[in-house]
């Protein structure tokens, strides 16, 4: 990944440069909830300071329980003070990745959520909160005898955090995760979820009404009958309601959004609006090749609660979730070539990355890796970073 412009190597390269919103505290008082899984005799190091560590160690780039464990024994004496530990007792790599490959993962990922949305400082241009709903599949977790680890994710749309996730076993899928996922999340109210079309689910949208959300559902062949409703409909006398153009990687798009009211003719509860996209594109060294493709989807929105652009820069911004979150966690972090595979520490790293990449952006960065490198050269910034003096 290339550096950054020189300008922003500039503002990284001083610690006053993170603010932290004075009302959040720091990330080890959001991680007292979490229950110690270890046996209280002989517990030397808190559960609160090993997490908090470890975190730190991934904020400057560390990858595995032995990278940890190194950057724990390598941060000075006064580093090790701010964060609990004793300069002549640090952990161990065999003690920390007991404890993490032991930990509830579900409850660290609501409890790292909930700090960082109490930091986040977007504002953003809706009035309501959108979270996307996303899988992403561990795939360095796939053994010879078992199948990769899988995780359903729920990532506020504005920040890119990740506010709760849980674990999708080979016993069962996304679908019936869905509901555990979103109880963790505790006010969904005026809420609107985006999700794909895997979860486009008459179970789900009774929840999402019971929880006073409202939501957008992608509608595909897993529908068929929902499917044929809506490419059936006049969509050739319905006027564009949105309308951009992006340009870049070497190619140009066209968006364009239509929007029908159903009070009708819709065999799916709650639904208030149809809605196509369709997105055109071509390479730009082929001015005269395109390819179009055509989406559907539903939504309770009605008129007056989103306007037509408001609509589709939140279609948009659920893809995008794989750029601002699994794409890093995999390029900068090479997540999918990790060898944690015991317990749930497949999805305890990736809560740490959540919580490291979160973090970041709570602090206005964007270029992640050269973040890492950035906290990497001075112990105190990760600490700085999590709201730790």
């Amino acid at each position: 990944m290339p550096a950054l412009p020189s300008s922003l190597i500039s503002s990284l390269s001083c610690a006053s440069a993170v603010t932290v919103p004075e009302t959040a505290a720091g990330l080890p008082v959001a991680l007292a909830v979490l229950p110690d899984p270890r046996a209280r005799r002989g517990v030397r190091h808190r559960l609160t300071v090993v997490v908090t560590a470890a975190v730190c160690a991934v904020v400057s780039g560390y990858r595995s329980y032995a990278a940890i464990a190194e950057w724990v024994a390598d941060v000075p004496a006064s580093t090790a003070l701010a964060l609990g530990i004793d300069p002549d007792r640090r952990p161990s790599e065999a003690m920390i990745r007991r404890l993490l490959q032991a930990l509830d993962s579900d409850r660290l990922t609501a409890a790292i959520g909930g700090w960082l949305a109490a930091r986040a400082t977007v504002e953003t241009p809706a009035a309501r909160r959108v979270i996307a709903v996303d899988g992403k599949t561990l795939r360095g977790s796939r053994t010879t005898d078992a199948a990769a680890r899988h995780v359903l994710a729920a990532c506020d749309q504005a920040s890119g955090l990740v506010l709760a996730s849980t674990d999708v076993d080979g016993k069962t899928n996304e679908i019936t995760r869905f509901q555990p996922l979103l109880d963790q999340i505790g006010d969904l109210r005026d809420t609107v979820i985006t999700v794909d079309a895997l979860h486009c689910q008459r179970d789900h949208v009774a929840y999402l009404a019971e929880r006073g959300a409202d939501w957008i559902l992608t509608v595909k062949a897993n529908q068929p009958t929902l499917h044929a409703q809506l490419t059936g409909l006049p969509w050739r006398a319905v006027p564009q309601a949105a309308r951009d153009t992006d340009r870049g990687h070497g190619r140009r798009e066209i968006r364009t959004l239509k929007i029908l009211s159903v009070s009708a003719g819709i065999e799916f509860p709650h639904a208030a609006q149809a809605l196509q996209i369709r997105r055109r594109r071509r390479r730009l060294d082929q001015p005269k090749r395109f390819t179009t493709e055509t989406v559907y989807a539903i939504t309770s929105l009605r008129l007056h609660q989103a306007k037509p652009a408001q609509l589709a820069a939140w279609i948009r911004s659920h893809w995008h979730i794989e750029n601002k979150i699994h794409w890093v966690r995999d390029v900068t972090y090479d997540e999918d070539r990790s060898q944690i595979r015991t317990g749930t520490g497949p999805q305890v790293m990736a809560a740490l990355r959540n919580a490291a990449i979160g973090a970041l952006r709570t602090a206005d960065i964007t270029n992640i890796a050269a973040a890492n490198r950035h906290h990497a050269r001075d112990s105190t910034r990760p600490l700085a970073l999590l709201g730790i003096t």
